[in-house]
């Protein structure tokens, strides 16, 4: 099965991500974590690896990629064809306590393009990306709904939305439902930094059968995010809601709701 999550900036989708990879694989599941931010790049301090070489860079960079699709090479080498977890080459990959982590690939520099190559990696990549059984892929994908205009999000089984408590936020949590029924998918939601005095107002914003749970605000999670620290694990309800996926979806692919 293969989970995206998605949400406006600062709601804690990666934080969420990171979270629930601990908790499948706490569960016995082998967990991919994939970091699809071109812009972030605190993913492995929050597991607390050090990051792998992306797989744009190990393909040439925007560039290496470009020509190896104009020039019609073997699918393989742009990340098509099919492939499994151990089939990500061993320096796009790296080991975080029993979860795999890869990235697709990150802006590194003042003037060199828009992210739109990385979108079409991100999509190969994940169409490519076979699961099996007992395997969940969690993607954390960029800010936003640009996700869903170049497709990635049509390459996954299930959408999560993370919503912080702003009016941003619910705001785009109506937009993707919106776009993840054009992209005929499954949406629902976790409410994310809920404090017990307003946790019930973020409730009513959210369909109940579209809400997966909802994590309390923590101040040991905020410190670790903003120095950089592996996230420890604390009673956030992450195993609750990770089982409630499970019991909702496993065994459920692409292929199954299309």
């Amino acid at each position: 099965m293969k989970i995206l999550i998605c949400g406006k900036g600062g709601s804690g989708k990666s934080t969420v991500s990171v979270l629930l990879a601990r908790a499948f694989n706490g569960l016995g599941y082998r967990v991919l974590l994939v970091d699809a931010d071109e812009s972030n790049f605190g993913v492995p301090h929050l597991l607390g690896v050090d990051a792998p070489e992306n797989l744009m860079d190990s393909l040439g960079g925007k560039k290496g990629f470009k020509q190896q699709l104009n020039q019609g090479l073997a699918p393989d080498a742009a990340f098509g064809g099919k492939r499994r977890m151990d089939g990500i080459p061993e320096k796009c990959r790296v080991d975080a306590g029993g979860i795999l982590m890869t990235a697709v690939g990150k802006i590194h520099n003042f003037g060199e393009g828009c992210a739109c190559p990385m979108g079409v990696l991100s999509k190969r990549f994940l169409s490519s990306l076979e699961t099996g059984e007992n395997e969940i892929v969690i993607v954390d994908a960029e800010a936003g709904v640009e996700h869903f205009g170049r497709g990635v999000d049509g390459q996954c089984d299930l959408l999560i939305g993370v919503v912080d408590p702003t009016a941003e936020s619910f705001l785009l949590a109506e937009k993707i439902i919106e776009m993840g029924a054009a992209a005929h998918r499954d949406v629902f939601f976790i409410l994310n930094k809920a404090e017990p005095e307003i946790e019930a107002i973020m409730r009513s914003r959210i369909d109940p059968a579209r809400l997966l749970g909802v994590i309390p605000k923590s101040n040991s999670l905020f410190l670790a995010s903003l120095e950089g620290r592996p996230l420890e694990y604390p009673d956030t309800g992450m195993d609750e809601i990770a089982k409630e996926i499970i019991a909702r979806f496993a065994g459920r692919s692409v292929e199954t709701l299309l």
